[in-house]
C-alpha cells in the first residue's frame, strides 16, 4: 500500500513582509506547507483553526491583547514546536523563552540554512515529545487498569475472607440451637441504631459487618456453656469473657476488618466502666461497640432461652431502661426505643422454633 506523506505545516509570525516572504519561499522549497500571520492575534486565530506543527514568531509580537503569545499558543496546541526570532538577541530573553516552552531562539538577520536546521530539530523534538506523551498516557491507562484489577481482586479476596469468617460464626452458633441467627439479628439491629443516630452509610455498613462477626471469638468457649442454665462458675465466666479478645485477634490480621476488630473487642464494655475485657467507660468505648452491645442485650431479652421466656420488643426496651447510664450509653437506649417504637429495625430473622420473627 502506497503511503502519502503529509507535509508539516509551519506558521510564520512576523510584521515584516520581506522576512515573511523570504522564509516562506525557502521553507516551501524544502517541502513544508507555510502559513503566514503579521500579528500575534492573527497567529492565535490561525492556531485555533488549523493544525500547525511549528511556529516561527518574532519576539516583538509575543504580547497580544489576549495575553502572552507563547503560553497561549501552547495552551491551544501543547505539541506545537515554537522558534523565537529576534532582532535584539539577549541571553536572559533566550533563557526565559526556552524555560517557558520554546524549542529554539534565533537572531536576525536569519541564516536560512541555520533556520532550516532549527526547524528540523524542533520538529524532530516535537515528534519525540508526542511519542513520550503517548507512551505516558498509555502507561497511565495501564496503571489505572492494573489498579482497578488489583482493587477488584482485593475486594474478591476480602469478600472470601469475610464469607469464611461468617461461616465460622455459623459453626459456633450451630453448637447451640438457642443462638441460631443471633449474630445476624445483632448486626441488623446495630445497623438500624447507627442509622437512627445519624451515622454515615459507610459507618452503618461497618457496624453491620462487625455485628455479623462479633461472637466469632466464641469458638474458644466450650460447647453448651453459653446457654448453660443457672449461674456460671468463675472459671466458666472467665472462658466467656475471653471471647471478645479472641474475636479481635482472629480479625486483626485482616486490614479491611481493622475497624470491625475494635468493635468486636469492646462490645462487652459498659458505659459505667464495669465491663470487659478492658473496663473502658463512656467515650472510650468505640461507638460501634456500644451499638453492638445494646443490640446483643436486646436480642438476648427478645429470643427464647432455656432458662427464661422471651420478652416482647416493648417490654425488652422497658427492661433495658434500668441499664441506661450504667450498661448502656443514654443516646443508644434512646435510639433503640425510637427504632422499636417505629418497628423499623432491620431484623427479620426468627429462631429455629417456628415462632414469629422478633421485630
Amino acid at each position: 500500500m502506497l503511503s502519502v506523506r503529509v507535509p508539516d505545516r509551519i506558521l510564520i509570525v512576523d510584521d515584516q513582509a520581506s522576512i515573511r516572504e523570504t522564509v516562506e519561499a525557502h521553507l516551501s522549497r524544502q517541502g513544508y506547507e507555510v502559513v503566514i500571520s503579521s500579528t500575534g492575534e492573527e497567529a492565535l486565530e490561525t492556531l485555533s483553526r488549523q493544525k500547525i506543527a511549528a511556529m516561527l514568531a518574532d519576539s516583538r509580537l509575543f504580547a497580544t491583547g489576549s495575553g502572552e503569545l507563547l503560553s497561549l499558543a501552547l495552551k491551544r496546541n501543547p505539541n506545537l514546536a515554537i522558534i523565537v526570532l529576534t532582532s535584539v538577541p539577549d541571553v536572559g530573553d533566550a533563557v526565559r523563552y526556552l524555560q517557558y516552552g520554546a524549542m529554539d531562539y534565533l537572531a536576525k538577520p536569519l541564516d536560512l540554512a541555520g533556520l532550516e536546521a532549527s526547524v528540523q530539530r524542533a520538529l524532530r523534538r516535537r515528534g519525540e515529545l508526542i511519542q513520550e506523551r503517548g507512551a505516558s498516557r498509555i502507561l497511565k491507562e495501564e496503571v489505572v487498569k492494573l489498579a482497578a484489577d488489583v482493587a477488584i481482586e482485593r475486594s474478591r479476596v476480602e469478600g472470601m475472607a469475610v464469607a469464611t469468617l461468617e461461616a465460622l460464626v455459623q459453626v459456633v452458633e450451630a453448637q447451640d440451637p438457642w443462638f441460631a441467627g443471633h449474630s445476624l439479628r445483632v448486626a441488623q439491629l446495630a445497623a438500624s441504631l447507627a442509622a437512627e443516630l445519624g451515622r454515615s452509610d459507610e459507618e452503618v455498613e461497618q457496624v453491620r459487618g462487625a455485628g455479623r462477626l462479633h461472637d466469632i471469638g466464641m469458638i474458644c468457649v466450650p460447647e453448651g456453656l453459653q446457654s448453660k442454665e443457672g449461674s456460671l462458675t468463675p472459671a466458666e465466666f472467665d472462658h466467656i469473657k475471653r471471647h471478645p479478645m479472641v474475636g479481635a485477634q482472629i480479625l486483626a490480621p485482616l486490614p479491611h476488618l481493622s475497624i470491625a476488630a475494635t468493635f468486636v473487642r469492646s462490645h462487652h464494655e459498659r458505659w459505667d466502666g464495669k465491663g470487659y475485657p478492658e473496663a473502658l467507660a463512656r467515650g472510650a468505648i468505640p461507638w460501634g461497640a456500644r451499638l453492638i452491645g445494646a443490640a446483643e442485650v436486646y436480642d438476648a431479652l427478645t429470643t427464647a432461652r432455656p432458662y427464661r421466656e422471651q420478652l416482647t420488643p416493648e417490654l425488652a426496651v422497658e427492661r433495658m431502661s434500668d441499664m441506661n447510664g450504667t450498661v448502656l450509653a443514654p443516646e443508644v437506649h434512646q435510639a433503640l426505643a425510637a427504632v422499636v417504637d417505629r418497628g423499623t429495625a432491620l431484623v427479620f430473622v426468627g429462631d429455629e422454633s417456628g415462632k414469629e420473627p422478633v421485630l
